[in-house]
């Protein structure tokens, strides 16, 4: 079992999550989808966190060429205003994938800006929109829609604490 922890304050941010070995894939991200707030199923089951291998998130940048993009990732595509063509993330990559309501009870909104754009929900395109009660920008949930619904942990401003194993002294 992993917690997730702030790393400015200190403070958990989740409970005990299970570790999936790849972020799961979506089918059609429109199956399922909550008929009252339009947000899709979570790319991820409550209860569980995926490390994404991938850029993802905040910044975008022109693409070099043609995009091409895993096929296990094409219904994980995060919109974003095509003001310069075509653009790929250039976000960090190995961010922890979690289910929203295994962190959202713990974080703030962070809505300065762009950063909670969406008819539904935030695109989660303008980089972190969830806060820490201390203040760290650490997460971005994308629910809007039209895309995906997943809330990403950055690995550099959280870290993982993996409960019972055989280092753990509590």
């Amino acid at each position: 079992m992993t917690v997730f922890y702030c790393a400015k304050c200190g403070t958990a941010l989740t409970g005990d999550l299970v570790t999936l070995p790849v972020v799961p894939e979506v089918d059609n991200p429109d199956h399922g989808r909550d008929k009252e707030t339009g947000r899709a199923r979570s790319t991820v089951p409550g209860g569980c966190y995926a490390v994404d291998p991938e850029p993802w998130g905040a910044p975008s940048v022109a693409a070099a060429g043609p995009r091409r993009r895993p096929a296990r990732s094409a219904g994980r595509e995060l919109l974003r205003v095509a003001t310069i063509g075509d653009t790929v993330s250039a976000g960090c990559r190995n961010s922890f994938v979690v289910h929203p309501d295994d962190v959202l009870p713990r974080l703030e909104p962070f809505t300065l800006g762009d950063n909670w754009l969406g008819c539904c929900g935030p695109t989660g395109a303008n980089g972190p929109n969830l806060a820490c009660v201390c203040g760290s920008r650490l997460a971005t949930w994308a629910a809007d829609c039209l895309g995906p619904n997943e809330l990403h942990l950055d690995p550099v401003r959280v870290y993982a604490w993996q409960q019972g194993g055989p280092g753990d002294r509590r």
